[in-house]
């Protein structure tokens, strides 16, 4: 039997989009339908992309400047890479992670303003080339999402607090991105119902496997 090809997705959106919850409930469907499933997070995933994750979200760390920002990014992620997703693809498996690279372009990048070549190649070289075969965006009002997270009781990281106009920029980013390419973007409107908007994802999840060979990849 030929192996299973591995299949690379992430999970993009702004903040309260719910995005975590949605991954979980694919992650689950997914191994009810057999696959082997793998899921991480950005930044983090790893014990020293975790140690990193702490630093830029805490929110002692006003004084953190965007150039700093998105180094501290790029180290967890080239760590991430190396160490997790691209071992877990070369077995065969389901990899979904909860914001990748695209996040760089649309917090960084439209949000805070850093050139978009720059970050494109500092990207680069931090993934070694890797791209997601298929990116969700769960788009919502940053005024709602970050509702939620308050009604929630969520915690508030250093980028939460930013601003509501910086977490517009960065919306628009997001569907700047997903219009600019297509073929591996699907935007999901996240205002819906939980179990519609995993509905959606599924759905969308099924052709992408569908499309790349299923079981037998």
């Amino acid at each position: 039997m030929t192996k299973r090809r591995g299949l690379f997705i992430t999970f993009e959106g702004p903040e309260g989009s719910g995005k975590s919850t949605q991954l979980a409930l694919l992650a689950d469907w997914l191994r009810g339908q057999g696959y082997e499933v793998l899921t991480t997070r950005e930044p983090g995933g790893t014990r020293i992309g975790e140690t990193i994750r702490s630093l830029l979200h805490d929110v002692r760390f006003t004084e953190m400047r965007p150039r700093a920002e998105i180094l501290l990014y790029s180290a967890s992620r080239a760590q991430l890479v190396d160490e997790v997703i691209r071992p877990a693809l070369a077995t065969g498996q389901v990899v979904l992670c909860d914001r990748y690279a695209d996040s760089t372009y649309a917090y960084q990048g439209y949000g805070r303003g850093l050139p978009l070549d720059w970050l494109r190649e500092i990207t680069d070289f931090a993934t070694d080339g890797l791209r997601p075969d298929l990116t969700i965006y769960l788009d919502l009002e940053p005024s709602i999402g970050l509702a939620r997270k308050v009604a929630g009781r969520a915690e508030m990281n250093r980028l939460d607090r930013e601003q509501l106009d910086f977490h517009r920029r960065v919306r628009a980013g997001y569907l700047e991105l997903a219009g600019a390419e297509p073929e591996r973007w699907r935007v999901v409107a996240a205002d819906e119902p939980l179990e519609a908007v995993q509905a959606a994802i599924r759905a969308l999840v099924a052709e992408k496997l569908d499309r790349s060979g299923g079981n037998d990849g």
